[in-house]
């Protein structure tokens, strides 16, 4: 299932915002027990550049996430954390 879900999560932000680098991390396991995770929905956190995400505020640019993981987010999803980056932000983040 946490393939899958991955899979999922890959293939929606890459056809919604053609990410020049995209990192998803399942932290599901680390949340085991949580009354979030009863219901059998994941913790992510995605690192995601993206030339989509320019002139955008972090507010708007979590909003485009969230769109593109449509349903996925009342389905598979129960906790993600974003960061959001353009292509000139994460070339000046890497030194």
């Amino acid at each position: 299932m946490t393939a899958a879900r991955v899979a999922a999560i890959r293939a929606r932000l890459t056809a919604a915002l053609a990410p020049s680098a995209l990192e998803i991390v399942d932290e599901s396991h680390a949340h085991a027990g949580h009354a979030g995770a009863r219901d059998g929905r994941g913790h992510f956190r995605v690192a995601i550049t993206s030339a989509a995400f320019a002139g955008l505020g972090a507010v708007q640019r979590h909003r485009r996430v969230y769109a593109a993981l449509g349903e996925l987010m009342q389905s598979e999803i129960h906790a993600l954390a974003i960061t959001a980056l353009t292509p000139d932000e994460q070339v000046n983040s890497d030194g």
